[in-house]
């Protein structure tokens, strides 16, 4: 089928990382689908494709009629790499992000961390190096609060492969998750949790649910956590906020189509706010973590903190987030993200979104 925008759209496409999105949700409620099975289009995932041309969106966000929520680090990344793209809303879910050692380092504190070797991932052959440059993010954020910076400790490169299926025919089981992402994503701290017990390494950066629980597998303790401080900037990070991009040719040539897709996932905030425990049930399936480890990670209160909008802090942070990235060199260029940020969906959605239960008027 043809998703040119040139033509009349068939499918429509999205996507979105393992980690909490209403994006994800909405999908999971059949929401996407109901609301345009009407038209005859397709609302097709991104997570259920095997074309590699297809997969590759989701970082260079490429495919036609595509919308992306998920981590900001690639949507960033594909902006500054030249993808005409328009964040239409952002997301902004608090997840933790903690400095980890193992006991017997002598790191109680944010201060011992001063010349110690803090590990970085790095992925050797990736267009973007997301978790090198989350994980030297929290760092930073870290040492800023004790008045440190990074020439105050040792950044250690810690090589860590590409997240890919096995090629020796042990299949991993992605048939019994939801998101298949959250079946690769299990050894993403694998590198740096193998550094850090054989003694490479003092301490690594770790976030969400399953940055906790490998943490924890290996007896590692929490030094700081600074995914719920107070200060909203030293919460800045790949995750905080989490945009919701879509090509800007299908946003000028259908833009009633994008407003009826943001206003399906706005929807999630006040149904989620009334059902907690499917909420839990559906983050469980997104990450392929339990319900203790998503309250421990999320916050009890997670289902409260979906909203999908465009405030001017989470504008701010993203816009701090970038020139970060920029001046780290993780970015081919530097661009204004106000120009980025397209307002029109977001104001027309009004004429979609639903009843607080989830409901359509």
């Amino acid at each position: 089928m043809s998703t040119s925008v040139s033509d009349n759209i068939q499918s429509i496409w999205y996507t979105r990382c393992p980690v909490p999105t209403p994006l994800g949700i909405a999908a999971h409620l059949g929401w996407l689908d109901d609301e345009f099975a009407r038209d005859g289009i397709t609302v097709r995932s991104l997570q259920e494709t095997q074309h590699a041309a297809q997969r590759a969106s989701h970082i260079d966000h490429t495919l036609d009629n595509s919308f992306r929520q998920g981590g900001s680090i690639p949507a960033l990344w594909a902006r500054s790499a030249g993808a005409d793209t328009r964040v239409i809303a952002l997301t902004w879910v608090d997840e933790a992000q903690a400095i980890v050692a193992l006991p017997d380092s002598g790191i109680r504190t944010a201060k011992d961390l001063r010349g110690r070797r803090v590990g970085l991932p790095k992925r050797a052959g990736e267009r973007i190096d997301i978790f090198r440059a989350a994980a030297l993010r929290g760092f930073v954020s870290v040492l800023d609060l004790e008045g440190l910076s990074a020439r105050d400790v040792e950044l250690v490169d810690v090589a860590a492969a590409n997240v890919r299926e096995p090629a020796d025919g042990g299949a991993l089981p992605t048939a019994s998750f939801s998101n298949p992402g959250s079946v690769s994503s299990r050894r993403l701290y694998s590198a740096e949790i193998a550094a850090l017990v054989r003694g490479e390494v003092d301490a690594i950066y770790v976030k969400g649910s399953l940055g906790l629980e490998s943490a924890y597998l290996i007896g590692a303790r929490v030094v700081v956590d600074i995914g719920f401080h107070p200060e909203p900037k030293v919460r800045i990070n790949n995750g905080s906020p989490r945009p919701l991009t879509v090509n800007a040719a299908t946003l000028d040539n259908h833009p009633d189509i994008v407003s009826r897709f943001l206003a399906r996932v706005i929807d999630v905030d006040g149904w989620a706010r009334e059902h907690k425990q499917e909420v839990l049930g559906y983050l469980g399936r997104e990450t392929g973590s339990g319900d203790d480890w998503l309250r421990l990670a999320y916050g009890d209160d997670v289902h409260q903190r979906l909203r999908t909008d465009l405030d001017d802090t989470s504008i701010a942070a993203l816009d701090d987030f970038k020139g970060f990235l920029v001046e780290w060199g993780f970015l081919p260029a530097d661009f204004d993200i106000h120009a980025w940020i397209d307002p029109r969906a977001l104001a027309q959605s009004h004429r979609y979104i639903a009843s607080p239960s989830g409901s359509r008027r």
